[in-house]
Formats: structure tokens, C-alpha cells, sequence
């Protein structure tokens, strides 16, 4: 069975240790404060004293620091460099797509097989059968050590052999959630503000729910399309859409709240009308995320 080297552990990096030592793996762990590591013990994770240790005993090695800094500094220790030579690294820590692709190179050169990865879930979820976490970088090492993988989410997927796909991959699934959450917050505020009662904003939201889905659905078919004129299939041009946004800016100014959000948002109505597509589909508003 695959052993692992494993460095870091947060709460993130504690959760993927436990759901890899839950299925008979061997573990050997090492984090800066040595504490944090030896508590892993309790699931069966070996501590190790140093990170050239953890990685000398494994046969991959999955690292989950701070950010790129923090690991890249790891990796370039002479003594971690020279451990992890012949070794898969995966790297499970958060960054650009540029940073995963630097990381990818350095390794390339230093005679490191090399995956990053994208944890598209908070601990609570690792282990899950419906959890996914995307991988990126070396196609037949990701095949070989599959099952490991799937250790940590039932639903991991290789995504592409560009080292910063996943990583440019999670980026753009995090700015639809917190385009959601920002969004949530901004109507409950205004439900706050008119003294509507939550749950029955939440019970109108599920109402609600299949006229957003499906306005998203469209848009995501027109935008790949390039179909951003409006046609007789366009749901509400912009210029619909403004005229209604418009309602929400002034309950805004009204109530007295914070207008940053429906300020950005303004901005890209007001440009494309400006640049005469009132009469084109919202698809259109896309192009104005790439420039103004």
C-alpha cells in the first residue's frame, strides 16, 4: 500500500491526514510546530521531526501550508529538494495558476514528478463520497496513485497536464461562490432593512430558485456560444435588466446602505448602454469583464 509523506497540519492538512489514515495508509507527518503533528498520532499518522524525514519515507508527498510562499520556501531547502528528487509531490495549498505553473517547472527540472491540486471543500468534507478535489500536471501520475486520491474525495478528477488548470479551475468556481454569498448578503440586508423576516425571504428564495437557475443555465450556453446580441430567445435585455436594477439602487440609497456592490455592478450596465447594447442579450456584459 502507498505510503505518504504528508507536511502540514491545519485544520485542513489534520483532515486530509485522518481521511488518509482511515484507509490503512501509512502517514508520516510534519508541520513547524511540532505539537499540531504529534497530535496526528491519535489517528495513526506517523510524526516526523524534520520535513527531508517525511518525505524520505514516502512514496508521494502532499503538502498543505499557509500559501506558496510558505511550501516553496519547503521545497527549496536543499535537503527537501534533494528527498523529494524521484518522488510525486502534490500540492494540496491554494494559489494562481502562475504559482502552481512555477511550482510545476521547478520541480520538472529538479527531477520531481509533480501534481497540483484543488481542494474544492472545506475539512468537514474530506473523505466524502461527493467531495472533490482537482488535480493538475502529470496525467499517468495522477492514474497510478488514483485510489489515494479518491481517499480524499469520492468525486477528485484529473482536469488537464497544464500545472495551473485546477488551480484556475478553483479560482473560477470560488468567484461563483462568493458571487452567491455576496449576493445573499446583500438580500438580506435589504430584507433586514424593509423588515422582512428572513426565513420568509429564504421561503420566496426557493420559489424563486428555478427562475435563477435557469437564467444562469442560459447564460453559461450563451456566453460559450459567443451568442451576446439579443434575439428572440434573449430572457430581458440589458436594458430590461437595468431598469429593474435600477429599483435596487434606489432601495439602497433610501435605506441608507452600503453601495459598493450595486455601485460595481451599476458600472457595467451603464458602460455597455453607453456603448449602445441596451438591446443585447446580459451575455453581452461578459466582454465587459475582460475590459471596460
Amino acid at each position: 500500500m502507498t505510503t505518504i509523506g504528508f507536511l502540514g497540519a491545519g485544520r485542513m492538512g489534520t483532515a486530509l491526514v485522518a481521511a488518509l489514515c482511515r484507509t490503512g495508509r501509512t502517514v508520516h507527518v510534519w508541520n513547524r510546530t511540532a505539537e499540531k503533528a504529534q497530535a496526528l498520532a491519535a489517528f495513526g499518522a506517523r510524526p516526523e521531526r524534520t520535513p527531508e524525514a517525511a518525505v524520505a519515507a514516502a512514496d508521494i508527498v502532499m503538502v498543505n501550508l499557509l500559501d506558496y510562499v510558505a511550501s516553496d520556501a519547503l521545497f527549496q531547502r536543499p535537503e527537501v529538494t534533494e528527498a523529494l528528487k524521484g518522488r510525486l509531490l502534490v500540492q494540496l495549498t491554494s494559489g494562481s495558476p502562475k504559482t502552481a505553473r512555477d511550482t510545476g517547472a521547478w520541480a520538472t527540472v529538479k527531477g520531481i514528478d509533480y501534481l497540483d491540486g484543488a481542494i474544492m471543500a472545506t475539512p468537514d468534507f474530506i473523505g466524502g463520497v461527493e467531495t472533490q478535489i482537482l488535480y493538475s500536471g502529470a496525467r499517468d501520475r495522477y492514474e497510478k496513485y488514483e485510489a489515494v486520491f479518491a481517499a480524499l474525495g469520492g468525486k477528485s478528477a484529473f482536469v488537464g497536464e497544464d500545472f495551473g488548470v485546477a488551480s484556475a479551475l478553483d479560482g473560477a468556481l470560488l468567484a461563483q461562490l462568493w458571487g452567491t454569498l455576496f449576493g445573499t448578503l446583500q438580500a438580506t440586508t435589504i430584507a433586514r432593512a424593509e423588515g422582512i423576516a428572513l426565513d420568509d425571504y429564504a421561503a420566496s428564495l426557493k420559489l424563486f430558485r428555478p427562475v435563477i437557475d435557469g437564467a444562469e443555465v442560459d447564460l453559461l450556453s450563451r456566453v460559450r456560444d459567443g451568442r451576446d446580441r439579443g434575439d428572440e430567445a434573449t430572457l430581458a435585455t440589458i436594458a430590461a435588466h437595468n431598469t429593474a436594477f435600477q429599483h435596487l439602487r434606489h432601495i439602497v440609497a433610501e435605506r441608507g446602505l452600503n453601495p459598493a456592490i450595486t455601485d460595481a455592478f451599476d458600472s457595467y450596465f451603464a458602460a455597455a448602454i453607453a456603448n449602445g447594447h441596451g438591446n443585447d442579450d446580459f451575455a453581452m456584459l461578459a466582454s465587459y469583464m475582460v475590459s471596460q
